[in-house]
């Protein structure tokens, strides 16, 4: 199972398009309200999240994903029990996702030192450690990163590659005329 965490303030197309590839994909993912049940993305957009991080339980997780957006990604950050939750995922080598902003929390955790990474522009000294391509994506071994709202799609059918295979994603992004 993946989950993806939904705070205040995140980027609406960087969380829903990678959970959207990934089930079409038929991989499990959840969305996780920070917060609450209903959660208002950087543009205003209500969404419901699937459980609430109350309800959140880490047994079968598979990976993470955190989608950027302002203050998305600083809600983020403040929860002790998203951090703790990358950690863990990182050091049971799991999948770690992060798109535009949200890259900078996986910096701050030290999970990007020694790894390409990418991000939006302006957050790159967050990166503490990595090696920063500018890439659209970039995946590293479990870690898995993207550049921006424009990206997402790219993010998702990259997290669907490394998870089900190259001709699956493929497979979803023809289907999607991509």
């Amino acid at each position: 199972m993946f989950y993806c965490f939904l705070a205040d303030g995140f980027e609406e197309t960087e969380a829903l398009a990678p959970v959207d590839i990934l089930r079409r994909a038929g991989i499990a993912v959840t969305t996780v309200g920070v917060g609450g049940k209903v959660i208002a993305g950087s543009h205003k957009i209500p969404v419901t999240a699937d459980i609430t991080l109350d309800e959140f339980t880490a047994e079968d997780m598979q990976g993470v994903i955190l989608p950027g957006g302002m203050p998305g990604v600083k809600n983020l950050y403040a929860e002790q029990r998203v951090l703790d939750t990358v950690n863990k995922a990182y050091q049971n080598d799991l999948f770690v996702c992060a798109i535009c902003a949200a890259p900078m929390i996986l910096g701050r955790l030290g999970i990007v030192s020694g790894r390409k990474a990418t991000c939006f522009p302006g957050f790159e000294d967050e990166l503490k450690g990595a090696e920063v391509t500018g890439e659209k994506v970039v995946v590293d071994g479990k870690v898995i990163t993207a550049k921006g709202a424009g990206c997402a799609l790219d993010f998702g059918f990259a997290i669907t590659a490394q998870v089900a295979g190259e001709e699956t994603a493929c497979r979803i992004a023809s289907s999607m005329q991509c």
